[in-house]
This record gives C-alpha cells, sequence and structure tokens, in this order.
C-alpha cells in the first residue's frame, strides 16, 4: 500500500492590527482572526512540546501566497490589485501504527473581510489488510485529476473555469472515503465516498439531505518506459441536493435577493455555483522526463472534461453544465518553467421557468520561476471572453507562493 503523504498546513495570518480601519466591523473581524491565529499557534507550539517528549514528531508547514492582479475576472476569488491567495497552515503526522492524521486550516482575504476556513481535518488508517483505506472527517474529494490536490502545488494562478464553477475551486467537504489499491502491476486504484453535500447545494433549496453527496472514482496509470508515463481517471458525483427548485411562482422581490446574493457569491463563495444531481468526470495526463529525471527538464500535458445533468426538479429540460481545459507545462531548467492552458464552460442558472445560460472561454500563458522546492514566483497572463459573465477581461497577474517547513510530496 503506498505511503501516505506528509501533511501540510496552511493559514495565511494578520498579526494585531497596526493600522486603523475605517470600519469597526472589519477591526473586530480582524481581531477576532488575529485571536484565532494565535491560538492555533500556541496549540501547535504546546503539542510540539508534548509531542518531542514522547518521542512523537509531527509536521508543520505554512504556504504564503500572495499576489498583484491588473483587473477583475469572470469567476474569481481574487480581486483587482494587492491580495492574499490561498494560505495554509497545515499539521499532520501518523498517530500511530494504525492511524493517521492530518489538519489544514486555510486563511482567505476579501473585500477587506478575513475568513478562517478548516479546509483539512482527517484521520485515515494505515494498516487495513488488502489495499483498503478509509478516510473520515474533512478532506478533498478525489474525484478528478486536480480536486485532490492543495492550491499551492498549482502551475497556474487559479483552477480552471470549469473547476471555480462547477466545484468551487476544489471540493471538499465533511464525510468518509472508502479506497482500494488493487492488487496489479499497473497503478490502479477505485474508491468511493459520502458527504454532507453543503458546499454543492443548489442555491434556492430549502430542505436538503444531511448526506446528499455520494462519490465513485477510478484511476490507472504506469510507464511507457523510464521517460514516459500516464494516467487516466473516469469519476461520478451524484448530488441530492444539487437540482434547482426554481419556478414561476418566486415572488419578483425574492428574485432580486437572490439575484444579489448570487452575484456577490460569484467573486467570493468558495461553494459550486453551477450544480446538479449527475456529474461525470474524465481525467487524462502524460508527462516526459530525459532519463526519468524530473528535477531538470520535463513536460507535463493535463486535460479533464466535466459535465452535470439534471439541474432542476421543477422543470424539464436537456441543458447540461460542462466545461474543460487543456494544459501544457514545460520546465527548461530546475527554476525557469513556462505554461498555457485553454478551457471553456457553459452553464446554464434557473431563473423563474427557464434557464439563462452562461459561456466563459478562458487562454492563459505563464511563466514561473522557482529558486527551490520551496519557493516560486509566477507571471501569468490571462484572456478572457464570454456571454452572461461580468468582469471578462485580460488580466496580468504578478503571484509568490512560498512554503514554511515539510508539505505534502506532489502527486502524479
Amino acid at each position: 500500500m503506498p505511503a501516505v503523504n506528509p501533511p501540510v498546513i496552511s493559514t495565511d495570518f494578520h498579526s494585531p492590527a497596526t493600522k486603523v480601519t475605517p470600519f469597526k466591523g472589519a477591526i473586530r473581524k480582524k481581531s477576532a482572526y488575529s485571536r484565532m491565529a494565535k491560538a492555533l499557534i500556541l496549540l501547535a507550539a504546546s503539542a510540539t512540546a508534548t509531542v518531542h517528549a514522547e518521542g512523537f514528531s509531527p509536521n508543520f508547514s505554512l504556504i504564503l501566497d500572495g499576489h498583484y492582479k491588473s483587473a477583475d475576472s469572470a469567476l474569481s476569488e481574487y480581486e483587482k490589485g494587492f491580495g492574499l491567495g490561498h494560505i495554509e497552515l497545515g499539521v499532520s503526522a501518523a498517530i500511530d501504527d494504525l492511524f493517521y492524521g492530518k489538519f489544514t486550516g486555510v486563511v482567505h482575504h476579501h473585500g477587506g473581510e478575513t475568513e478562517f476556513e478548516t479546509e483539512e481535518a482527517f484521520i485515515q488508517t494505515l494498516a487495513l489488510p488488502g489495499g483498503f483505506s478509509v478516510r473520515a472527517g474533512r478532506f478533498l474529494s478525489d474525484i478528478g485529476y486536480l480536486n485532490s490536490q492543495h492550491a499551492h502545488t498549482d502551475s497556474f494562478v487559479e483552477r480552471p473555469a470549469a473547476y471555480r464553477a462547477m466545484l468551487g475551486s476544489h471540493y471538499y467537504d465533511d464525510g468518509v472515503r472508502l479506497s482500494y489499491v488493487m492488487p496489479t502491476d499497473t497503478f490502479w486504484t477505485i474508491g468511493t465516498e459520502a458527504f454532507s453535500g453543503k458546499k454543492m447545494q443548489a442555491a434556492d433549496l430549502t430542505d436538503p439531505k444531511s448526506v446528499g453527496v455520494y462519490t465513485a472514482f477510478t484511476k490507472i496509470g504506469g510507464d511507457f518506459n523510464e521517460e514516459h508515463s500516464w494516467q487516466l481517471g473516469l469519476s461520478y458525483l451524484r448530488n441530492d441536493n444539487g437540482a434547482s427548485i426554481s419556478n414561476h411562482d418566486h415572488e419578483h422581490e425574492d428574485d432580486e435577493d437572490h439575484g444579489h446574493e448570487e452575484d456577490e457569491g460569484h467573486s467570493h463563495s468558495h461553494n459550486a455555483q453551477f450544480t446538479g444531481k449527475n456529474t461525470y468526470i474524465a481525467d487524462a495526463v502524460w508527462k516526459w522526463a530525459p532519463d526519468g529525471n524530473f528535477k531538470y527538464r520535463s513536460l507535463t500535458l493535463t486535460g479533464e472534461y466535466l459535465q452535470t445533468q439534471d439541474l432542476s426538479d421543477t422543470f424539464e429540460g436537456n441543458e447540461k453544465n460542462k466545461g474543460f481545459y487543456l494544459s501544457g507545462v514545460y520546465k527548461m531548467t530546475p527554476q525557469w518553467a513556462v505554461g498555457a492552458r485553454y478551457g471553456e464552460f457553459r452553464g446554464f442558472e434557473a431563473h423563474e421557468d427557464h434557464f439563462d445560460e452562461k459561456k466563459l472561454q478562458e487562454t492563459e500563458l505563464m511563466v514561473s520561476w522557482s529558486h527551490s522546492h520551496f519557493s516560486t514566483v509566477r507571471l501569468q497572463y490571462t484572456h478572457q471572453t464570454g456571454d452572461g459573465f461580468e468582469n471578462t477581461n485580460n488580466i496580468v497577474t504578478l503571484q509568490y507562493v512560498m512554503s514554511l517547513g515539510a508539505h505534502d510530496a506532489h502527486t502524479f
């Protein structure tokens, strides 16, 4: 059974206020999150002292992510100007010979407000027989290729448009997973998950099920030779809370209020904005490195296709939310890499007795410099076109991603 990756924690902490903001509410929120940050640090320090005394040493890490963005853009969590991205504070370790545990906290900063979220807090078995493994708590779903990876490992500033629209950039939730590694020469794993589904609920749902999302996935991969490797994946997500219940009887005032909330959420919501009952994902990855050594030169090609059906329970239609992306990243030297990605998203939002269609096309070009495995500076140009979305722009973003301490090994 493959070894469990070491843990990572990320968080972005704002120290006690050094400047007085004119908004008292913002001051109170910053103060609250500052106290929370201090509490986490003290907890980590206390835990470290205790576990060292017992010969047990967990891994701690901090991911710092900041950027400057030249303009607002569609379906983006990042605002124009200077800002912070995915700040993560993580801790993980083998609890004993049977269990592994991990916590990841994330700090977001939007519109003058700071949000703290627990992104991961789970335990996982280490010694089940026959290649089985169970994970329980809050964790990233293993559907698709990018979803189970942390944002700081990405080669581009943000996730593809289809991910941002249909999965809230990356889908994590409270639940349980059962996975199995097949006893074959070629790597092959299958798994199933059950989640609360809170981050995948339709916007107008009034009585959601307590267990709303079920997934099934399989991944298979191997090596053509020492220089070429590949992986294919198929995933299915059943969302019992995903179908819209919008209907013609909604009052106009309610529609206006709902629309306003929707517009606000377009930029800052971490939940999926385009949902339905049945989602299918296919992904493919191919990697090349001279003599199998990825340190000096490599080429990675990645693609995913996502489709969601059964968008509404109250009126019929064959509309489907769907999207895809294709990306290529070439590492020229140990420090320098260039990449290109193209993606499209087409989605439908229920409104009274019909669907409103929205389209977005996105082309991204990036160059990155990494002084080491722990530091990256990235310059990216993004070109957006589409219908139905605000802020489709040409955007230049300068980003840094820095890692302090141990962090998860990168997946395939």
